[in-house]
């Protein structure tokens, strides 16, 4: 792509954590960026006022529920709506419901997959059109390490996140025809407000089978986003694995 400077961004789940962090960063580049919140109007209300005090004046925020297919398509259609295009698509939203399989429901199952997976899907499907008729695009999905190993807990967390890698690879193949690159950023331990809350003995023993130390910070991941879209246009297909070398695939 080259530059941001112009290009219609969405950002799925950016109204804190690394969502925000990659708004922030993509903004301040110059990018339109559509800030995509469930419940975090407030959260995400604010983050496009600095956005257009700081480089991108046409930023707006759009409530979504994306793991809602109707609610997913919707806000596609009123970004391409609004601003004619799209030309860049982050899948950022996820929840956790985190317990053991003995201990996890159906329902906390299904909640989980919906989320973090299924609305991958609905955001990717309703924004085809337009990447065909602009014939170019660029969509990045953000996994997880815990898609990768796998984690005590988050069998629900885990398969939506490994099940992101494999939509992302045929989704790849499936685009390349349409000069669409499909790419995956894995983030291991990142220091969002969820790592924070973690208790300390907890979090001592995750950063000790780190090897660089420490957790990863939300700018971190921000960026490897800017690189994919500004210079990334020979990868696709691709898994970006950034944990601090807690796990080499």
């Amino acid at each position: 792509m080259g530059t941001l400077k112009g290009a219609v961004v969405v950002v799925t789940g950016a109204g804190r954590g690394i969502g925000r962090a990659i708004a922030e960063e993509l903004g301040h580049e110059g990018a339109i960026v559509v800030v995509n919140y469930s419940k975090s109007r407030e959260a995400a209300e604010n983050l496009v006022a600095h956005l257009q005090q700081s480089g991108s004046p046409q930023s707006v925020a759009m409530q979504a529920d994306v793991s809602d297919k109707a609610q997913a398509a919707r806000l596609i259609e009123e970004t391409v709506n609004r601003f004619g295009r799209i030309d860049v698509l982050v899948n950022n939203a996820g929840i956790n419901i985190d317990r053991s399989i003995k201990n996890l429901s159906p329902e906390d199952w299904d909640t989980v997959l919906r989320a973090d997976l299924s609305s991958h899907f609905y955001t990717v499907k309703a924004a085809l059109p337009a990447f065909i008729r602009q014939k170019r695009g660029k969509i990045i999905n953000i996994s997880s390490v815990n898609g990768q190993m796998g984690n005590f807990g988050q069998a629900n967390y885990a398969a939506a996140k490994a099940g992101i890698i494999g939509f992302t690879k045929t989704a790849a193949l499936e685009l390349a025809r349409y000069n669409v690159t499909v790419n995956a950023i894995c983030p291991g331990y990142i220091a969002t407000e969820m790592f924070e809350a973690v208790p300390e003995k907890t979090k001592e023993a995750i950063l000790a089978r780190i090897p660089l130390g420490r957790a990863g910070t939300p700018y971190e991941v921000a960026r490897a986003v800017r690189y994919l879209i500004v210079d990334g246009d020979y990868y696709t297909g691709s898994t970006l694995s950034m944990n601090g070398g807690v796990y080499m695939p």
